[in-house]
C-alpha cells in the first residue's frame, strides 16, 4: 500500500497540476469519451497507456480473458453487460474495442483448464470462450496454440457483442463501429482485426 500512496503524492505533485484544468471540466460537464475498450484485467495490459489517452478519453471495462457474454437480461448479476449498456445506450461511445493479448492467463486455462484454485468463478466466466479451443488445436506449436486462442476470444466477444440487440441497431445505423485488436506484451505491438478475419499492424 506504501507504494500506492507514495504513487498518489507524485501525481498530486507532478500530473495533477498539468492535469488539473482536465479534471475540473470533466468534474463540471461530465464524461464524454468517444471510445469502450474491453480489455484483459492482466496487470501488464494497460488501455490507457498503450493508446496514450488521458483522463476522459476512453471508457473502459477490464475482466478476465476480455470477454463479453451473449445478451442474456435476466436477474444475475452482469458486470461487462452493464458496463457495455453504459458505454453504448447512456455514453453513445463511437467506437467499441475488444482488445485482447499475449500470454493471457484465461485464454491458457480455456485451452489447458483452469487452476483448482479458480473454480467458483473463472471456470464458468472462460466458459465463453470455449470454442476458442477448436481453432487453437488446429496449431502445431504452443505459442502458436496460445496466440490462435487469443485471437479467436476476442472474435466470439465481437460475435457476442452483437446478440445485444441495441448494439446491432447501433451498428446497423453507422452509430458505433466494432473493432477488434490484440497487443504483444513483450514487443508493444498491436495489430487489429481486418474484415478477412485476420489480425494486422494499423495502416501507416
Amino acid at each position: 500500500m506504501e507504494r500506492l500512496i507514495d504513487g498518489y503524492r507524485r501525481f498530486r505533485a507532478e500530473t495533477w497540476p498539468r492535469e488539473r484544468q482536465r479534471f475540473e471540466e470533466l468534474a463540471a460537464q461530465g464524461q464524454r469519451p468517444r471510445t469502450m475498450v474491453i480489455a484483459c484485467s492482466d496487470s501488464r495490459v494497460d488501455p490507457q497507456m498503450i493508446f496514450s489517452a488521458g483522463p476522459g478519453e476512453l471508457f473502459i471495462v477490464r475482466n478476465v480473458a476480455n470477454l463479453v457474454p451473449p445478451y442474456m437480461p435476466d436477474a444475475a448479476f452482469h458486470g461487462t453487460s452493464a458496463a457495455v449498456e453504459f458505454g453504448v445506450r447512456v455514453l453513445g461511445v463511437r467506437d467499441l474495442v475488444v482488445m485482447g493479448h499475449a500470454l493471457c492467463g484465461g485464454v491458457r486455462a480455456v485451452l489447458e483448464g483452469t487452476p483448482p484454485e479458480a473454480g467458483d468463478f473463472v471456470a464458468g466466466w472462460i466458459s465463453i470462450a470455449a470454442r476458442a479451443r477448436e481453432a487453437a488445436l488446429r496449431c502445431d506449436t504452443p505459442e502458436a496454440r496460445q496466440e490462435a486462442g487469443e485471437h479467436e476470444a476476442v472474435r466470439i466477444s465481437l460475435r457476442n457483442l452483437m446478440t445485444f440487440p441495441w448494439v446491432a441497431e447501433a451498428v446497423a445505423a453507422g452509430r458505433l463501429r466494432l473493432r477488434g485488436a490484440h497487443f504483444g506484451v513483450a514487443t508493444g505491438r498491436l495489430v487489429l482485426l481486418q474484415p478477412d478475419g485476420s489480425f494486422a499492424p494499423p495502416a501507416g
